[in-house]
């Protein structure tokens, strides 16, 4: 992570994750959402906190598409930057050009073994799974029924009309004194194990990817910078000044202290498996001059 860009804006969002969890733990502000009596519930703050809110216009129009809104920016970033005006130069940038794209289609294979799929369950999934997680549908109050795990990792609709079977000791316990099918039909939700969360990894994977993106063009030479590629920086620097202000609300107010440090640490060793193979490329050559200088 040598760039000047990069670095410092790590550091920033670094700080951001640690004192705004910190804050979360000193001030009670964070909501734990693996907790299934609390995570269908509002936010405590959310009428004195507009970012507490689930559904303020951060969450629901950025951060539930950070990754389409990263992809969108870093393409009409990369496809704009101009290209050396140097010949000498022209070999270098192109692999780097290359190397840019190429990273971004690692994270976006990893965005989606991690959340969408991993030969069935997702990765995050199966670690929720793994360390005690529950598939639980929530039911009326505090009431919320436990199935098989299948039911999570297939995203399924369930209900008493269409599992029987699951409600059956639920009905029991409950006296079958309401119409479950009314009140408990929806897709279950893993919950109780560890939830990493899923908005710092995804966030913190965005915000490294867009910084290499921005470096590459400050480096190009501002004086070669065509009128759209001038707007698409613009569009690449304020959309990292979102996800670092969004990183700092997910911090004060959601997600277990834990979680929040898990998703952000995995989201720098996502990037950083990334950036591998790239130097080993580069350090293929030096190792070949140095054996023909030997013999």
């Amino acid at each position: 992570m040598s760039n000047s860009i990069q670095t410092p804006i790590v550091y920033g969002l670094s700080a951001i994750v640690v004192f705004g969890t910190a804050y979360s733990v000193l001030y009670g502000t964070y909501l734990d959402t693996s907790n299934p009596l609390l995570t269908y519930l509002p936010h405590p703050l959310s009428d004195t906190h507009y970012f507490a809110s689930k559904k303020n216009f951060l969450n629901v129009y950025f951060i539930k598409k950070a990754w389409g809104w990263t992809s969108a920016v870093f393409l009409f970033s990369w496809f704009t930057t101009p290209r050396p005006r140097h010949q000498g130069q022209n070999q270098g940038a192109g692999a780097t050009r290359l190397q840019r794209l190429a990273t971004w289609l690692l994270l976006t294979g990893i965005w989606i073994t991690f959340t969408n799929w991993f030969f069935g369950p997702a990765i995050l999934e199966r670690v929720a799974a793994a360390s005690g997680g529950e598939c639980i549908l929530q039911g009326p109050g505090n009431t919320h029924l436990v199935v098989p795990n299948e039911y999570c990792f297939t995203r399924s609709t369930i209900s008493a009309n269409s599992h029987p079977h699951l409600f059956e000791d639920f009905l029991t316990v409950n006296g079958g004194n309401f119409a479950a099918d009314v009140v408990m039909k929806g897709v279950p939700r893993l919950r109780r194990g560890h939830d990493v969360s899923g908005h710092l990894f995804l966030l913190t994977m965005s915000i490294l990817l867009l910084t290499e993106q921005l470096q590459a063009s400050f480096k190009a030479g501002q004086r070669f910078w065509s009128q759209l590629h001038q707007v698409s920086v613009l569009a690449n620097a304020l959309l990292i000044v979102v996800w670092l202000f969004a990183s700092a609300t997910t911090s004060v107010y959601f997600h277990s202290p834990f979680e929040k440090l898990t998703g952000f640490a995995l989201g720098l060793a996502a990037y950083g498996l990334t950036q591998i193979p790239f130097a080993l490329l580069q350090s293929a050559p030096s190792i070949d001059s140095g054996k023909g200088k030997a013999q």
